[in-house]
């Protein structure tokens, strides 16, 4: 098996999820199953290698967060070295009575080649790497740590502010502000973690100390106990063994630790685990050369276990020629042409690109509602937009503006607005992680939650956890998800705003559309006979009782027809509801042969009718009290209607239709106003109530 397939089935196996459980399982027979001496040399030459590749790393890395893995490989080196002590150990008090080679050639080389066989000048070496470890890198690290923790959690609300600033200025997209609050939330972790993971060095520093004096001790006690070593004896062989222990782990630990310094000291300007090491720790191909280098002059010197340290020399350079022919691969790839740069901010003018256009439909959500509409993140709210859009577009029979969603700090974490033209319409909180079960009127238990009220039609409802779900549907309660709630409020106020979202430019869309299957009518009615104006208002006025506008060819025919005779949108609409009576009919009452309905008093009736002759033209020219009357038995009448499982209807004369309907339109919502000529033949008018004023 040749490098690249080594390596390739390392990257397999990180990206298998096995890495971490093999690493562990090591770990774990490093400190219960006695290695051999040779094993020890190679976990304690490749600890220094890993050391060495870390240090180097934190050298050429051009920012910290490029190196975000950095506290966990901290951590996995801290470990890897604190169980090669406990093994190291284990050898030096089984076998150290046999001399000082007993516990493989790295530590008998660090014992003697390094430290000259003298235990004192050891000792004395030792303990100043302690202490320059200890005292000096890990402490000030550790601190450098603590404050740029605290200080970045600190200033992360004044960093989102600025970020929401910038995008509301225009200085950048919403895009690069979503980069950019993804990069303060990272660089937060990072330090958070860095701030740990220099507890772990600190207190791998004081484990030396102990280790060494716990070994010592443990070393003498057995040779002159249980071998019966002399004390001289005993002294050179556990010494020089723990000794060179200490200084094979003392080594890779100051280099760790000048790593995290260097990290946490330099200014700061998501995959698996396995992915991120392989792509952060070995991207750097002088890293890898360096490492090389140093571990082959070591490995020449007389004394040294030449073997081995010339054997991860060689997969070192090996792994640097790698990275360099792959860089070299993608630097040769085809990249796009330069874009021109466009002047600065500062410097260019001001021009009426701007000013920023109102959004026709908005949705601002608060920052714990994010992941609801990232995708990236498994929000679902981006589709059930989407499908809301599609279906009032085929119902109304309009394109529905798309619907542009930001995050709002101000709002509360979870609670989200719905606005139109750039003003609130609707506002709710809701809870992501729950569904809502909500009362539709008839239910055979409660269930446990918390209460709240549906923000679409104001149903009484309660946020239950998602494992309650069938437990609510067999109690008679509608559950939805959390999206689904936001989609459906949103759904409801499109509906609710129709007339509001259909300009010139989608009218003129429709007749451009009309024009491909009847080009004469169009050309006939816009602009000969009407103007684009007056055909929207028509529209519009459909829109406002919820009627569709879907069969656009009736509504022009019709128009058409009586532009001649009128000008007014009034008139028009009336006549274009007569043409679209079968349609109205059959969206309130289905397919049935009987309506049934209300109607009016004739003497009240005939009041209204002199009402209009004497020029009013809403419900505020009817007398207060006779006003207050009709509206209270029109709210009785609609729910004797509503409570029967039929839809309430009020039929009246033509005239008087247009008053009536604004009258109740927004005090009564389950209120069809119809006109007699608005009944298509086949259906059969059956008198439910007459209402007085």
């Amino acid at each position: 098996m040749n490098f690249t397939e080594l390596r390739a089935f390392g990257e397999r196996l990180l990206r298998s999820g096995l890495g971490a459980p093999i690493l562990l399982m090591m770990m774990l027979g490093m400190m219960v199953i006695p290695l051999p001496p040779f094993l020890l040399d190679i976990f304690f030459t490749f600890n220094i290698s890993l050391a060495l590749v870390i240090l180097l790393a934190a050298v050429y890395v051009k920012r910290p967060l490029d190196f975000e893995v950095f506290p966990t490989v901290i951590l996995i080196a801290t470990l890897l070295r604190l169980a090669l002590n406990i093994a190291s150990t284990r050898i030096v008090l089984l076998e150290g009575h046999t001399g000082t080679d007993a516990a493989g050639q790295v530590i008998k080389a660090f014992g003697e080649f390094v430290v000259g066989g003298n235990t004192a000048v050891g000792l004395v070496i030792f303990l100043i790497l302690v202490i320059i470890n200890f005292v000096v890198v890990t402490k000030g690290a550790t601190r450098v740590a603590e404050v740029s923790a605290r200080f970045t959690l600190d200033s992360m609300p004044g960093k989102q502010m600025a970020i929401d600033a910038d995008l509301n200025a225009g200085l950048i997209n919403q895009e690069e502000a979503k980069a950019r609050r993804e990069e303060v939330s990272r660089e937060s972790d990072f330090y958070g973690s860095m701030d740990g993971a220099g507890k772990f060095v600190r207190g791998d520093a004081i484990a030396g100390i102990l280790i060494l004096v716990i070994t010592i001790i443990g070393g003498l006690s057995v040779g002159m106990l249980q071998h019966d070593m002399g004390l001289a004896d005993a002294t050179h062989n556990y010494t020089l063994l723990t000794i060179g222990d200490g200084l094979v782990a003392q080594i890779p630990a100051l280099l760790l630790s000048t790593a995290a310094g260097l990290m946490v000291t330099r200014a700061s300007v998501s995959t698996d685990m396995g992915v991120q090491v392989l792509s952060q720790l070995f991207s750097s191909p002088r890293a890898l050369a360096i490492t090389a280098a140093i571990l082959g002059a070591m490995g020449l010197i007389p004394g040294m276990p030449n073997l081995v340290f010339l054997l991860f020399s060689a997969v070192a350079g090996g792994a640097a020629w790698w990275v360099t022919e792959r860089n070299k691969r993608i630097a040769a790839e085809p990249v796009a042409a330069p874009v021109t740069e466009e002047p600065s901010n500062e410097s260019r003018e001001l021009s009426w690109d701007d000013v920023e256009v109102v959004d026709m439909i908005g949705l601002e959500v608060g920052y714990r509602l994010i992941p609801m509409v990232d995708k990236n993140q498994g929000g679902q709210l981006m589709g059930r937009i989407k499908g809301v859009r599609k279906k009032l577009s085929q119902e109304l029979g309009f394109l529905i503006p798309s619907v542009h969603i930001r995050d709002n700090l101000d709002l509360a974490p979870n609670a989200y607005r719905i606005s139109l033209m750039g003003v609130p319409v609707g506002e709710a909180e809701i809870q992501p992680e729950h569904d809502m079960a909500i009362n539709p009127g008839q239910v055979f238990g409660s269930i446990s939650g918390t209460a709240t009220t549906d923000p679409a039609f104001g149903l009484e409802a309660v946020w239950i956890e998602a494992s309650q779900r069938d437990q609510a549907q067999s109690l008679g309660y509608t559950v939805v998800d959390a999206s689904t709630v936001v989609a459906t409020h949103l759904s409801h106020i499109l509906q609710s705003h129709a007339d509001e979202l259909l300009g010139h430019e989608e009218v003129q869309q429709l007749l451009d559309k009309l024009s491909k299957s009847a080009p004469k009518l169009v050309e006939d009615l816009v602009p000969k006979q009407l103007s684009l104006a007056t055909v929207l208002k028509v529209l519009q006025s459909l829109l406002q009782e919820h009627i569709s506008i879907r069969d656009m060819r009736t509504i022009a025919e019709t128009l058409a027809e009586h532009a001649p005779i009128s000008q007014d949108a009034g008139v028009l609409t009336a006549a274009v509801r007569v043409a679209l009576g079968r349609s109205i009919v059959q969206q309130i009452s289905g397919m049935g042969a009987e309506l049934s309905v209300l109607t009016l008093e004739p003497s009240l009736e005939q009041i209204l009718h002199q009402t209009l002759q004497g020029g009013a033209e809403g419900a505020g020219g009817l007398e207060p009290g006779l006003a207050e009357n009709l509206h209270k038995s029109l709210i009785e009448e609609t729910q004797r209607q509503e409570a029967a499982g039929r839809p309430a209807v009020l039929l009246v004369s033509q005239a008087v239709r247009t008053l009536l309907a604004r009258f109740v339109r927004h005090s009564i919502p389950g209120l069809h106003v119809l006109a007699f000529n608005e009944i298509p033949d086949n259906k059969q008018v059956k008198i439910m109530a007459t209402v007085g004023g």
